[in-house]
This record gives C-alpha cells, structure tokens and sequence, in this order.
C-alpha cells in the first residue's frame, strides 16, 4: 500500500471550507480513481488554518496516475481556498491496523 501526504494551508478562517470541500468534491474524485483505497483529513489542534489529508492507494503507480490525472483538477477546486500550493509526499505503508498491512506485503 502506498499513501500520499498533502500539506495544506488553508487561507485564515477557511480550514473548514476546504476539509468540506473535500469531502464534498474532492472525494468523488478519488473514489473514481483505480486504486483507491481511503482518504484522511487531519486538522491541526494548534494551528487552525494547517491540514492534511492522507490518501492510501493500492500501489504506487495507482497514486501516480492519479497525480498526472486527477491531481490537477484537485488543486483548481482548492486555489481559492489555500495559501499557496499544497505540498506532496508519499510514502509506502509499512504498517495499519485499518487495513490489516504487515510491513513489505502489497494490499
């Protein structure tokens, strides 16, 4: 399993229009992508405006495919709602409770 970490800073007093904002059409989104597998979002109890969202994926390839195609129609609904561009990492899930993921083995 594969996951992507978006960083979001979220313009002032707009945190919860954007986490509705993806879960309202963000969402959709990736449930239409292949590999999809479940989609987080964090808001930070110190800092209101900082978020994550942490979305787990079938295999890496899934998660870049879905970067090349579904991505950048993401961004243009969150613009106006973001300080400045998102931040990505990505890392493979070594372990989950959620999923059942033992380390090396693919969902």
């Amino acid at each position: 399993m594969f996951t992507r970490v978006v960083e979001l800073r979220a313009k002032s007093g707009k945190a919860k229009e954007l986490s509705t904002t993806i879960y309202d059409k963000v969402l959709p989104i990736l449930r239409g992508q292949s590999g999809f597998v479940d989609e987080i979002v964090l808001v930070s109890d110190t800092e209101a405006d900082h978020l994550l969202a942490l979305s787990f994926w079938n295999r890496q390839q899934d998660a870049e495919r879905y970067s090349e195609e579904g991505y950048p129609k993401v961004n243009e609904l969150i613009a106006h709602l973001v300080e400045a561009s998102p931040t990505v990492k990505t890392f493979n899930v070594d372990a989950s409770t959620t999923h059942k993921i033992a380390a090396g083995k693919a969902a």
